[in-house]
Formats: structure tokens, C-alpha cells, sequence
């Protein structure tokens, strides 16, 4: 980080400090800095990290001793057009209000603590992988406009910076203002967002190896469309990083 660009940081995180006091943003209690979201060190203690086993394909986490590669009955069913899914943390109760409030809310004080759980599990991976580049998930300009950010564009751009990868968001476009998902059964959410998406005028790809992200994976039915559009593209592998994962 430049001079410059650490001297505006410092005064940033100063002038927070008199807006939001250092206090975790979660209990209320327990002192927590900007640089950790405002997320304290014993609130931290309600994250679940995702460990094996696990399905080899959509990152779904299981409990017993399976020692070897599996892929999960919902998997076997679907048509998934993207390679593997993983994800850095399950989206419990505690995960899915900070979420919520981030996206919803506006409370981008939460993303350097989401950032920071992708980031530790993610990078190393992506290291090995080799992979070209991050595509975040659009939203449709108008949900945009209204939210006033793209979760997954922002969670991109601190990702990338660990990883050194770059983003690509030039590729992928949201047509059609979709409902919310949170609502549908798996095969209301695969018909809600069937042809939700396309690819922007005149791009194609050169067996560039994809990192698709967004910030939940619950059905796996938003990225997978977006994969398919990618892979259409000249992608010669595709796959899927979130913050947290539906259980």
C-alpha cells in the first residue's frame, strides 16, 4: 500500500471510529476495530469453517468419517454446469444476520471481517489452482441502484487483491430483475433465474480458468446459470467460491 493511500486509510478509520464506536456491531459489549469489521474476537467463536468431508462437487459439509470422494444425492439429480463449489464458512444464524445486514442494510463495516473469511480459506486455494480470473455474480442495474453496491463485485475486489487474480466483470450482464430467492424450493429457484442472465455483446474467453463468486450458495441454481453463460464464452473450467453455504 502507497503512502498515500495509508494516510487515507488511517484518516478513514479515524473518522469511523467517532461514527460507529469500536465496539463489536454483533454483541455490543466487546470492543472491535474497523479492521475487523467491527466483529469481536468471542463473537468470532459462532463462525463454523467448512472442513472435509465434504461433496466433491457443490462444497456441502457432512459430519461422520468419510474417507473418500463423494458426490452428494442432490448433485447425482442436477445438471450443474460449474466444476466445484466451495465455500469458507456454513451460513448458520450468526453468519446469515451479518449477511443480511450487509447487503440489505447497508452495513459495509461488516465486509472486512466477510472479505477476511474468504480470503484465509479461499486464496491459498486459488493459489494452487492457478485460476485467471474472478467474476463476481451480477445484480440487475435497478436492484443495484437500489442497494447502491453489488455484495459480490465488492467481496471480488478484496479477494483479488489478496490473490493477486484479477476481476472480470465485463463478461456477465443481469437481464431480468429476478425476486428474491430466499423464499424458493430448488426448483423455483433453478426456473427464477433460468434466463436471468446473459453474456455482455462481443465477449469470449480462451480457456481462461473462471472463479465465479458470489457471497451464499444455497441451491447452487444462480451460479450454475452463470456458468453455463461462461463456459459458452470459452471458459475451459469454472468454479464457485462463496462466504458462506446454505446447510
Amino acid at each position: 500500500m502507497s503512502p498515500t493511500l495509508s494516510f487515507l486509510k488511517g484518516w478513514l478509520d479515524t473518522g469511523l471510529s467517532f461514527i460507529y464506536p469500536e465496539v463489536c456491531q454483533i454483541c455490543l459489549k466487546q470492543a472491535a476495530t474497523p479492521a475487523e469489521g467491527f466483529v469481536c474476537v468471542s463473537c468470532r467463536q459462532r463462525v463454523r469453517f467448512i472442513q472435509p468431508p465434504f461433496c466433491e462437487r457443490c462444497g456441502l459439509p457432512y459430519d461422520g468419517a468419510i474417507t473418500t470422494a463423494f458426490e452428494c444425492g442432490n448433485c447425482q439429480e442436477m445438471n450443474f454446469h460449474f466444476r466445484a463449489a466451495r465455500a469458507a464458512v456454513t451460513a448458520n444464524e450468526f453468519m446469515l444476520d451479518i449477511i443480511h445486514r450487509y447487503k440489505y442494510q447497508g452495513a459495509l463495516w461488516f465486509e472486512p471481517f466477510l472479505a477476511g473469511l474468504l480470503i484465509q480459506v479461499a486464496a491459498p486455494v486459488l493459489a494452487r489452482e492457478k485460476c485467471d480470473m474472478i467474476v463476481p455474480v451480477p445484480l440487475h442495474p435497478a436492484k443495484e441502484r437500489e442497494r447502491e453496491f453489488n455484495q459480490a463485485a465488492r467481496l471480488a475486489r478484496r479477494l483479488s487483491r489478496a490473490a493477486n487474480i484479477p476481476v472480470n466483470k465485463s463478461l456477465l450482464r443481469r437481464v431480468q430483475p429476478t425476486e428474491t430467492q430466499t423464499q424458493l424450493n430448488r426448483r423455483e429457484r433453478a426456473e427464477n433465474v433460468r434466463r436471468a442472465f446473459a453474456l455482455r455483446p462481443n465477449q469470449k474467453l480462451q480457456g481462461e480458468k473462471v472463479v465465479l463468486l458470489d457471497d451464499v450458495f444455497t441451491t447452487g441454481a444462480t451460479t450454475s446459470a452463470c456458468a453455463k453463460l461462461l463456459l459458452s464464452a470459452g471458459a475451459s473450467d469454472v468454479s464457485v467460491w462463496t462466504v458462506a453455504r446454505g446447510l
